[in-house]
């Protein structure tokens, strides 16, 4: 396919955005063993479906409590010693994972996940502020979707293999293998050169972020193009799969399989998308991204109650997702001033975070109160209806650059 020989070709052209991806690779491969590990010990704690959905909600709240904060951190100190500081968080989190145990202790369970998580949305938050940095401008939608791809690579398979790694090792056997990943990354990520400086704003915390919501203020633009891309945290479905797995397959397989083969199927989707769908992109057809994801997310919901055509049709799912996140990435690096890239990445992560944590929290709410598992669905798949009449606003009012 032409689209993976550009792929290749900017992966040989750019030598730090290689290590960078290899590493990414290592990681989010090992990441998955612990997210199926928790869910399937959440279960088998036979905790009530506000806890999978609090869990869930975990993942992404840390991102939204510390984009303040991290976006002046990123724009002011060295990208790899960040790195490295937050790598090294991430491998003590997850193995202290071991120690829990019995319900008793999910007050442990969801600090270690708060800090594994706010560890690893802070790393990601310093990769994509970096990747403008050290990219020339039409190189960086393709930066984009190969991170992307990556993420829904490793997720694929990850999910696939710690599926039976959880079901023939143990919970605990996942999250030391997961742990041993990380340092693998972490002393990989000790042998790259960034050759980025830091920017050299010695202003205090406060008077940065002063000066990013000033810029926010004069370019309006970036602010569209931030919730713009937050509707995506509409496909924050990791609750709603928990809650299928436990309501309508748990007599067909094991939990742990049976959650790894969900995932497997819509991340395959994942991958496959921005292969086909990259080439093709530009800003008038993103609109049509949009529209794609509701109705798959609403046929879907009709084929929940049968595993096996669920599993397929989740690959759907998952089709237009990739191309749609990195394509809204995109546009807004290319409509944000180099010196602010960290503080706007940031607030952008906060957004798209904070949107997957109310995803995954009003899945447990509106479970507990009695709606069903495919009208929880149909809920969600209005949020992407929502996002193809914004962006059409968003056209009307403002000129947007194709690249």
């Amino acid at each position: 396919m032409p689209i993976m020989k550009n792929y290749i070709l900017l992966l040989k052209e750019e030598r730090v955005l290689a290590q960078l991806s290899f590493i990414q690779l290592i990681a989010y491969f090992g990441a998955w063993f612990s997210n199926v590990a928790i869910y399937t010990l959440l279960l088998k704690m036979d905790v009530p479906a506000y806890v999978v959905a609090l869990t869930a909600a975990l993942h992404f709240l840390p991102g939204v409590l510390q984009a303040p904060f991290s976006g002046p951190l990123i724009d002011r100190y060295s990208p790899k010693k960040l790195m490295l500081l937050l790598t090294s968080i991430e491998i003590l989190a997850t193995l202290m994972l071991i120690s829990v145990h019995d319900i008793s202790q999910l007050w442990l369970l969801f600090i270690l996940i708060f800090l594994r998580m706010g560890a690893s949305s802070f790393y990601f938050t310093i990769e994509m502020s970096l990747l403008p940095r050290i990219l020339p401008p039409h190189k960086l939608q393709l930066a984009n979707e190969i991170h992307s791809i990556i993420w829904s690579f490793s997720y694929t398979f990850g999910m696939a293999i710690s599926g039976f790694i959880v079901y023939a090792v143990g919970v605990y056997m996942a999250f030391a293998l997961d742990a041993s990943l990380f340092v693998i990354g972490m002393l990989l990520l000790l042998r790259i050169d960034f050759n980025v400086t830091p920017s050299g704003n010695k202003n205090s915390m406060m008077t940065m972020m002063k000066e990013s919501f000033a810029y926010i203020q004069e370019k309006p633009l970036v602010l569209h193009l931030i919730l713009l891309h937050a509707f995506v945290g509409f496909t924050a479905f990791d609750a709603l799969v928990v809650l299928m797995v436990d309501n309508f397959y748990a007599t067909i397989l094991a939990t742990s399989l049976a959650l790894g083969l969900m995932h497997s199927f819509r991340a395959i989707g994942l991958v496959i998308g921005p292969m086909v769908l990259g080439r093709y992109m530009n800003n008038q057809r993103l609109l049509y991204l949009f529209i794609l994801q509701a109705l798959s997310v609403i046929l879907w919901s009709f084929t929940m109650h049968n595993f096996y055509t669920s599993l397929l049709v989740s690959i759907f799912v998952g089709f237009s997702t990739t191309t749609m996140w990195s394509y809204t990435y995109t546009l807004l690096q290319h409509h944000t001033d180099a010196a602010y890239y960290g503080r706007v990445v940031a607030y952008n992560d906060m957004f798209f975070l904070f949107v997957g944590a109310s995803v995954s929290l009003m899945t447990g709410i509106l479970y507990e109160v009695g709606l069903s598992l495919p009208m929880i669905a149909i809920v969600f798949s209005l949020g992407f209806l929502l996002a193809a009449i914004y962006y059409i606003w968003i056209k009307s009012h403002y000129e947007l650059k194709e690249f």
